[in-house]
């Protein structure tokens, strides 16, 4: 019963590790965003890339 038991909190104490180390990496990622210029969906962008490809 005893030894069910120590399993048993070995057990919770490894997932309760790596939960705390998955959050704290997922908070230390730096998350990086498109400028405006560089968005392929704008329509700027769109009509620049069709007149390189009549120019071409």
């Amino acid at each position: 019963m005893v030894a069910i038991l120590a399993i048993s909190v070995i057990i919770i104490a490894i997932v309760i590790f790596l939960s705390v180390i998955t959050t704290s990496k997922a908070y230390t990622y730096k998350h990086t965003v498109d400028t405006i210029d560089e968005n392929p969906y704008t329509n700027k962008h769109t009509a620049e890339q069709e007149n390189d490809k009549k120019t071409s």
